[in-house]
């Protein structure tokens, strides 16, 4: 059997579990946030929109470039691009933190991409979905309407968001109180729901995961060299440059899945890619961490006259 016949067995119910935990995690990340987050983007705009760009425009250029160059089946090419498509994962801010990066950055990154995402993941998927051979006849065999994409989106991140910055600025002490577990207890049903879904497709996964081992593993190094190398172009302090290009390396897969199986019905190759991206974000996010925790990211020294070199 092909990877692109795989339909993984996935019912409606376990789908809006799945659904309700992914805005249950970001209603978490928003009882971490308020408005001064989003005032401090305005404020020194330079280092988010160097983020934001790599994370919606150089990722998922160099991803069609990626899959150009190693020319996989249409459903793995099409789940690289709706990974690349994903804002930022929920832990790149504690992985951040771990690397001594520029924390608050990485925070207000994480919150304005969600926002962005609600827009430009629907945009990217079926942009350069549709700009390659194979996945545009796949795009094609699907019924796909992107305001349907959109809505859920924002349904799974906008809302949560709203919600949870609304109780953050009305009722401070109890969001730091149910913060913490909040965040724990959705992201331990996120992690129980990916080992029932893999134990019950295990055959299909331990099958075609080779497929995908070495295309995932350039596509995140190509999202964290972009993140910090642009940053590093345009002289943006160490710490910046790591949180950037942590925040473009941990996406949001967990969001990936849930487009997958309710827009391609869990197609086998997108659905491996996503899940694969999970497990390995997470594995390459620690080990830079534990390489950079040991190292005090450098600071520009201010040149004649106070300005920056």
């Amino acid at each position: 059997m092909s990877i692109d016949q795989v339909q993984l067995n996935f019912n409606p119910t376990t789908l809006t579990i799945l659904n309700m935990v992914i805005g249950f995690i970001m209603f978490g990340v928003a009882l971490d946030l308020k408005l001064e987050d989003f005032k401090r983007t305005f404020s020194t705009p330079k280092p988010m929109l160097i983020g934001l760009t790599a994370q919606f425009l150089l990722l998922p250029a160099f991803t069609f470039v990626l899959v150009s160059l190693i020319d996989p089946v249409p459903s793995i090419a099409l789940g690289l691009f709706m990974v690349a498509a994903c804002p930022g994962g929920n832990l790149s801010n504690f992985i951040t933190y771990l690397s001594k990066g520029n924390t608050p950055l990485s925070i207000s990154m994480s919150a304005v991409s969600t926002v962005a995402a609600i827009f430009l993941t629907p945009v990217n998927v079926m942009f350069w979905g549709s700009l390659y051979p194979g996945t545009e006849s796949l795009l094609r065999s699907f019924t796909i309407n992107p305001v349907d994409m959109l809505f859920m989106i924002f349904l799974m991140l906008g809302l949560p968001l709203v919600i949870g910055m609304f109780i953050r600025y009305k009722y401070p002490v109890l969001a730091m109180k149910v913060n913490k577990r909040m965040k724990n207890i959705s992201i331990a049903f996120f992690i129980l729901f990916l080992l029932s879904a893999l134990i019950s497709n295990f055959t299909y996964f331990v099958q075609f995961v080779g497929m995908v081992v070495l295309v995932v593993f350039l596509q995140n190094l190509i999202a964290m060299l972009s993140g910090y190398f642009s940053a590093r172009a345009f002289k943006l302090p160490e710490a910046d440059r790591r949180a950037i290009a942590i925040e473009v390396g941990i996406q949001n897969s967990g969001l990936g899945l849930v487009l997958i199986f309710n827009f391609f019905d869990g197609l086998g190759g997108m659905a491996i890619v996503a899940a694969w991206w999970g497990v390995w974000h997470l594995i390459s996010g620690l080990s830079l961490a534990a390489f950079w925790s040991r190292r005090e990211p450098a600071v520009i020294p201010p040149v004649k006259g106070g300005v920056e070199a």
